[in-house]
């Protein structure tokens, strides 16, 4: 398997799994160290704060590229393939439209923080890298979308049935 293609199927994996790791290591050493020495730093709870948004944005394309959003489909049960994929391209077109505006305007925040250079209290770090989880996370999430239109206009043009995503519950 090419190293693209192996990207393209564990990019969100890996960087959740990087994410949530920092975020439990970092929470267990802060917990350790204010009940043993009752002592905790301020760059513990920023790093926490922050991998816990990436988490979350990143997350949320994950959820884009598996279709595992919260959703409602007791209607989709008695459609048949042609207008369950309509429907689903629908609703992808919809999110696509309000990821773009979502990602058009998280670039304001950033460009603001760069401009007048903020950093964090407790890291001293440009607020920008963690102001780029939005960004990130609505470019990974119009990235998915993209390659969700594909899958859907082919399972249209083919007849075959939309990818549905895993249920949570059957």
């Amino acid at each position: 398997m090419g190293i693209l293609k192996r990207i393209d199927r564990d990019a969100e994996r890996w960087l959740l799994l990087v994410f949530y790791v920092m975020l439990v290591i970092t929470m267990a050493i802060e917990v350790l160290r204010r009940e043993i020495f009752s002592y905790s730093s301020i760059w513990g709870e920023e790093i926490v704060r922050y991998s816990f948004i990436y988490l979350a944005w990143i997350g949320a394309a994950a959820a884009v590229k598996e279709r595992a959003h919260i959703r409602i489909d007791v209607l989709m049960h008695y459609l048949g393939p042609r207008p369950k994929a309509l429907l689903y391209i629908f609703g992808d077109l919809v999110m696509f439209a309000v990821a773009i505006v979502a990602l058009y305007w998280s670039f304001e925040t950033v460009h603001v923080s760069a401009k007048f250079g903020s950093v964090t209290d407790g890291l001293r770090i440009s607020k920008v890298w963690f102001l780029m989880a939005v960004p990130v996370g609505f470019g990974l999430m119009i990235w998915r979308l993209l390659q969700s239109f594909l899958r859907d206009f082919r399972a249209l043009r083919d007849g075959t049935p939309v990818f549905e995503g895993d249920k949570l519950f059957d």
